[in-house]
């Protein structure tokens, strides 16, 4: 098994190789590693070797076009894994077995078997995994938590979230991401993953029934506009929304029998109403956000803990998107 990297002043950066620049985040990790503290970057692998190669220029590191020469390398510690979804299992299972932790772009498998078979072998192989889930850790998360736990909506019945970008319309997100194989869906399985853990956060992580419409503006072969909606044997409803055709901002509303929040993008500020804010509309503080995924990822490297709830999270997110496919493939309302 792997051993924790030592946590001493003078120990060594943990060294890092990117695993593709398929997904459109792959060089938003590469930086973060070049600026994070205690990681350095060494090398890129891509099947793609002129993105791979173009990626290696970009942040001035080796491109290896052999994927189990880059993991038997004595060099590499860790690995960010930004492949297409449809690969995810085996890359990160060789990963796992060559000894290298893993960070990883959502979603983390295409099916629930496949993401707990990838959680496994990290966990036999004493390496650390974890999901990029980053509205997990943003402030306003924090601070509609305490909201809740606080009891002040009273009994949650309603929540809605909402993200989605013109990368479709505007013609900035890759073709690759339109192609059902690699990507394993469109507009929910990529940019609708934040609305879905968002809601199981809120709401609970296992709504009891599921129903789907998916639809595509621009004529891809995936959706570029999905409305998702779940129940839940609370008699709450969460609507989940995501797409590819507009740009709009990002918004949290959540309602319960005592009062109503909402969080928006465009304005940075969450507003509550309800007898336990007084009267009128009050606008609440919002915490710093808490170490991102990435970080964290280097904190359990460093000292040999686990991710506990993001790979739990990762898991039930996986299991939710599955089902939202599942019921707008076959038109029907779906369990979980």
């Amino acid at each position: 098994m792997t051993e924790p990297v030592p946590t001493d002043a003078g120990a060594q950066p943990i060294r890092v190789a990117v695993l593709s620049f398929w997904h459109v985040h792959a060089g938003d990790y590469a930086r973060s590693t070049v600026e994070h503290p205690g990681t350095e970057l060494v090398a890129v692998w891509d099947d793609d070797a002129e993105r791979g190669r173009a990626g290696a220029e970009r942040f001035g590191v080796e491109f290896v076009a052999d994927l189990d020469a880059l993991l038997a390398r004595d060099d590499v510690d860790a690995v960010t894994v930004t492949t297409e979804t449809s690969v995810h299992a085996d890359v990160m299972t060789r990963a796992a077995r060559a000894g290298k932790h893993v960070f990883t772009e959502k979603l983390l498998a295409p099916t629930v078997e496949e993401a707990e078979q990838i959680i496994a072998a990290c966990d036999q192989a004493g390496v650390k995994l974890i999901v990029s889930l980053p509205r997990l850790y943003h402030g306003y998360t924090a601070a509609i938590d305490q909201v809740l736990a606080d009891g002040k909506l009273g009994t949650l019945d309603y929540g809605r979230v909402r993200l989605s970008h013109d990368g479709a319309t505007a013609g900035w997100l890759p073709d690759r991401f339109f192609d059902p194989d690699p990507s394993i869906g469109g507009a929910l399985t990529d940019l609708g993953c934040h609305p879905v853990y968002l809601t199981q956060r809120f709401l609970g992580a296992r709504p009891t029934d599921v129903q789907a419409v998916y639809r595509s503006v621009t004529g891809k072969a995936v959706e570029d506009n999905a409305v998702v909606t779940v129940g839940y044997d609370s008699g709450a409803i969460g609507v989940i929304e995501a797409g590819f055709a507009a740009r709009t901002p990002f918004s949290i509303e959540l309602a319960g029998t005592q009062g109503w929040l909402r969080y928006s993008d465009d304005t940075k500020q969450l507003t509550a109403i309800g007898a336990a804010f007084g009267d009128g509309p009050v606008t609440l503080e919002i915490p710093a956000d808490a170490e991102d995924a990435f970080g964290q990822w280097v904190g359990h490297i460093r000292d040999g803990g686990r991710a506990d709830a993001n790979l739990e999270a990762a898991v039930e997110l996986t299991r939710l998107v599955v089902a939202a496919n599942r019921a707008a493939g076959e038109g029907r309302t779906v369990a979980p």
